[in-house]
């Protein structure tokens, strides 16, 4: 794996991702809405925030490369 392929992640938001099972995480990161694509998509190159309790995450769209979001609650 590349370094530019680690994604970048606040301490608290690598706590709650990795608490989450890894077949969880490939459904979760293979599950992310694009606005531009207009369907489902995979996200890359993504980075981890904590918001208000909940694991944000950020990148961009494996199709068009427009910028996506996926909020995983954690409550």
């Amino acid at each position: 794996m590349s370094i530019e392929s680690i994604p970048k992640f606040t301490d608290p938001a690598a706590k709650l991702w990795a608490a989450i099972p890894a077949d969880k995480k490939k459904l979760l990161l293979a599950n992310v809405w694009c606005g531009s694509c207009r369907h489902s998509v995979i996200i890359t190159n993504f980075t981890g925030a904590v918001k208000a309790g909940d694991l944000l995450l950020v990148g961009l769209c494996a199709e068009c490369r427009g910028d996506v979001a996926r909020v995983i609650e954690m409550g």
